[in-house]
């Protein structure tokens, strides 16, 4: 049972996550109303900028199956270029903070390719992996993987020394250390680290898409620049938003509930 001040702080805490979560809306709704009213008024060239009531004829005028299926593609290569980016990526910050001699040896060939332009590696990656989904997935790796592998393995350097030298003392080996400590005392990290990797995945799925696919929200986007096409483009650009918004929500219910 809490006690009544806790109870209270409890309270107050709900009430400011209501004003928060109302504050979002009331500013998504004003910049949606400001957007058709100076579209309707012509202050703002419907042609070249769209409007929301274009987006939503978009939506109704195309195939919906059609439009399911981009949709359901571009989210397939997003969960699987983050999946395989936050395993991988935990597994190999492991490896390095447990050899310090490998992580002085990688480290500088981690900076200097999460340094270089991923689309100029494009043509090659198109080479390498040919024109279907795994260039798409490569090219988002590319992206999250040694984003990944980089924040997490600094976070782990950064756990409380103090800790570690406790449990030394009291005999603990190097896999007792991590599992007891330095993992735990990261939890924070890591999921913020998944938050990151989840918006860099789809970043690098539509790059894909836009060099490679024939289907997905990319390959929409790059057709509709193509036939100069701005609501496809804008509605598209749309759809990507509020995708990226549900994976985020959901990523950020289950670090609640693992937390919890």
């Amino acid at each position: 049972m809490y006690s009544k001040e806790h109870q209270i702080f409890l309270k107050k805490e709900k009430v400011r996550k209501t004003k928060i979560i109302l504050i979002q809306l009331l500013i998504v709704f004003t910049l949606i109303v400001l957007w058709q009213f100076l579209s309707d008024k012509k202050i703002i060239n419907n042609f070249l900028y769209s409007s929301p009531s274009n987006i939503l004829n978009t939506i109704n005028n195309f195939n919906k199956e059609e439009l399911f299926n981009h949709i359901i593609i571009t989210t397939y290569e997003t969960l699987i270029s983050f999946l395989i980016a936050s395993i991988l990526g935990l597994l190999i910050a492991s490896i390095l903070w447990s050899n310090k001699m490998i992580a002085k040896i990688v480290e500088p060939f981690l900076n200097i390719i999460n340094s270089l332009p991923k689309v100029a590696l494009g043509p090659l990656i198109i080479i390498w992996f040919g024109t279907g989904i795994d260039s798409i997935i490569v090219m988002a790796l590319l992206i999250s993987l040694l984003l990944s592998i980089i924040n997490i393995y600094n976070a782990f350097t950064l756990t409380e020394k103090n800790y570690i030298i406790l449990l030394k003392s009291l005999g603990a080996k190097k896999h007792q250390i991590f599992f007891k400590i330095v993992l735990p005392y990261n939890k924070k990290n890591i999921f913020n680290t998944f938050k990151i990797n989840i918006s860099m995945s789809l970043i690098g799925v539509i790059m894909g898409e836009l060099l490679v696919s024939k289907r997905g929200l990319g390959y929409l986007i790059m057709y509709g620049s193509q036939v100069f096409n701005i609501n496809l483009i804008i509605t598209s650009i749309f759809i990507l938003g509020v995708l990226s918004y549900i994976i985020y929500f959901i990523i950020n219910k289950i670090e609640k509930y693992f937390f919890k």
